[in-house]
């Protein structure tokens, strides 16, 4: 579901693209001349030892993106896994985008219940509005809901059916806060329209953009990216992929410390 960007935030968007353009070729290159050279044809495919190049480099690729993006902070109200998770699965949405909430309903549930309470998986949201001001004020009050513990509450009531417009006005979110359980509404309501909400909302716009995002849902599996709402066996393929590759590199320990469970404190502030 694509939206149109500002022309700095496209230009900061296809400067990260054309990067990974440039690496990927980078790879294509040094198979080709692998092949030149004598150790494979173009038909038989390059030989095992130009292929496990290819994929050391396309890892290192994935690795350097994870390590931009996974902030793995114990305490984001924004996360639900252990930070020290060997899978990061960084989701890129919009509240009023119909297939993120297919995500939110469909998969999510099931790959939290088989990766996440096995401590393999580390979900992190960013908030990326791309519908306008609907959007971006759904996206201050999941953020104000996280202040009081409740994010992932609100998160999956915003959800729960696609809402857009009207449905998302100031009053109807302090509604739909009640019933997620947000606890003191009059601070909710300072916190959804407060500099510091802005100001955690920017910068996970900034992220998405600098990598290129441009549609939502888009998602980040330890830096292997996936577009859109797949099916659940695609994401649980991804993760299984990365685990394996985490162990195999001895990746996965993040920076953050904790059991990962939101506090309302942490990611924006």
């Amino acid at each position: 579901m694509p939206t149109s960007a500002s022309p700095a935030r496209k230009a900061a968007a296809i400067g990260a693209v054309l990067a990974l353009v440039v690496a990927v070729i980078a790879i294509a290159v040094a198979v080709g001349k692998a092949v030149e050279n004598g150790r494979g044809t173009a038909a038989d495919g390059p030989p095992a030892t130009v292929r496990n190049q290819e994929d050391d480099g396309q890892q290192k690729l994935y690795d350097d993106l994870a390590r931009r993006t996974s902030r793995r902070i114990a305490g984001d109200p924004l996360a639900t896994g252990k930070p020290d998770a060997p899978v990061v699965l960084v989701e890129y949405a919009d509240y009023q985008c119909s297939f993120c909430g297919r995500f939110s309903r469909e998969t999510q549930p099931a790959l939290i219940k088989k990766f996440v309470d096995a401590g393999t998986l580390r979900i992190e949201f960013r908030n990326f509005p791309v519908f306008g001001a609907d959007s971006e004020r759904a996206a201050r009050a999941s953020w104000a809901a996280g202040r009081q513990g409740k994010f992932w509450q609100l998160h999956d009531v915003l959800y729960a059916e696609t809402r857009k417009g009207d449905a998302l006005a100031e009053d109807k979110l302090v509604e739909l806060a009640r019933t997620a359980g947000v606890p003191d509404l009059e601070k909710f309501r300072a916190d959804l329209g407060s500099p510091a909400a802005e100001a955690a909302l920017k910068k996970d716009q900034d992220e998405g953009y600098r990598l290129g995002v441009q549609s939502t849902p888009s998602f980040l599996v330890n830096g292997r990216p996936i577009a859109g709402a797949q099916d659940t066996a695609v994401f649980e393929q991804a993760i299984e992929q990365a685990a394996a590759a985490a162990g195999k590199h001895g990746g996965g320990a993040g920076a953050g410390k904790g059991d990962g469970k939101g506090d309302g404190t942490g990611a924006g502030e």
